[in-house]
């Protein structure tokens, strides 16, 4: 009796150093190049793919149980997914949990994404380790029909994230209202009734949860684009400002978000709170600089460090860019470090109520190590009154 036939592979996945993985193919067919990551969470893929901070990016996940819980459209942070593609060790299996809705790979497909399995994702998280967060294409053909050397031509080609500024392309197109708070059994979520708070967000490609997590704080949130002007925010009279997550190098952004942040800084006493790349921003307004991590911060299981209490959170991360602590100006402390690599996770100004975080308190990793930042904002603006 002769062995069975393994199965042609139906997509591939080719970094610009020629190296070529083969796999089968799920979600949408075609092609995509980017930047690929790795993420060691082992919940949330749905979250991660629809985090606009992922835009330009592939996602490894380094936990092979991708998919079984299916998905659900309360999980989505954005309206549509907008990390480029998803590599997985298995296949997913049929979901098996009661708010499924929709199987991973048809949400996938109808999204637009594309995804491949079977990929030994252990040898590809070394690889980005080893060399950094390497520059792809991947294909998903379900004849299994792949040209390979055009493949590694378009991800040679790839310009990469330095310099890129995605937050234009994820932002709102117009302001809007928020007033949805956090899930909670067995309501679900629920609007907040009695908001104290105005703040505007402005939104570098902002996740839902963090709005949620300002409203549960009590907040009053009016979310403005990118772009947004002194005079934008201002036009609102805000008892607070934030400055959301988003992806893309914040050098590029910075161009026109640091002068509205630093007219802010100068002319009010407003309370300014950052997450992510709201973090990096307030950095660059305050003087920092930012730099490009060799493979970045990806997962729900980093340790943090708060240097005011001696405190350590567990954290979710997702940031390819990070502030560069040796270049934080007199009167910004470093609040938050890495205990995975020291790099700065969080500053804040020493005499005044404005500060950032590098990673995202509102992903519940903890699962509540980090809620206290939306309490210290809330109670920030109550103390103003």
């Amino acid at each position: 009796m002769s062995a069975p036939v393994p199965p042609r592979p139906t997509a591939c996945l080719v970094l610009a150093d020629g190296s070529i993985f083969y796999g089968m193919g799920f979600g949408a067919t075609g092609q995509t190049v980017a930047e690929l990551c790795f993420n060691t969470a082992m919940t949330g893929y749905q979250e991660i793919m629809t985090d606009p901070s992922y835009a330009g990016q592939i996602v490894t996940f380094t936990f092979p149980h991708i998919g079984n819980t299916g998905t659900n459209p309360e999980d989505d942070e954005t309206g549509d997914p907008v990390a480029s593609g998803m590599v997985v060790k298995w296949m997913p299996t049929d979901p098996s949990n009661w708010r499924n809705v929709q199987h991973l790979s048809n949400w996938l497909a109808a999204r637009g994404r594309i995804a491949i399995g079977g990929v030994d994702t252990r040898r590809l998280t070394r690889a980005i380790r080893h060399s950094g967060a390497p520059h792809v294409a991947m294909a998903h053909d379900p004849d299994g029909n792949f040209d390979i050397e055009d493949l590694i031509a378009k991800a040679r080609a790839f310009a990469g994230l330095e310099g890129m500024d995605l937050a234009k392309e994820v932002t709102c197109a117009q302001s809007y209202r928020w007033n949805e708070t956090r899930w909670a059994w067995p309501d679900g979520y629920k609007p907040n009734e009695n908001p104290k708070h105005k703040v505007v967000a402005v939104d570098y490609g902002a996740k839902r949860n963090i709005l949620r997590c300002l409203a549960s704080a009590g907040c009053d949130v009016t979310v403005l684009p990118a772009t947004a002007t002194y005079e934008d925010v201002m036009a609102h009279n805000p008892d607070g400002v934030f400055l959301s997550n988003g992806p893309g190098d914040p050098a590029a952004t910075g161009a026109y978000a640091v002068p509205m942040i630093r007219e802010v800084l100068d002319k009010t006493e407003l309370p300014v709170f950052g997450i992510c790349l709201g973090h990096q921003m307030l950095a660059l307004a305050l003087g920092a600089k930012t730099i490009k991590m060799s493979h970045g911060h990806h997962g729900a299981n980093h340790p943090v460090k708060d240097n005011d209490t001696g405190k350590v959170e567990i954290t979710s991360m997702n940031h390819g860019f990070a502030v560069d602590a040796q270049t934080l100006p007199e009167g910004v402390v470093e609040t938050h470090v890495s205990l995975f690599d020291g790099s700065n996770c969080g500053i804040r100004l020493a005499d005044r109520p404005v500060w950032s975080v590098q990673h995202h308190p509102e992903a519940s990793p903890g699962p509540q190590d980090s809620f206290y930042l939306f309490e210290r904002f809330a109670e920030a603006m109550e103390n103003r009154v």
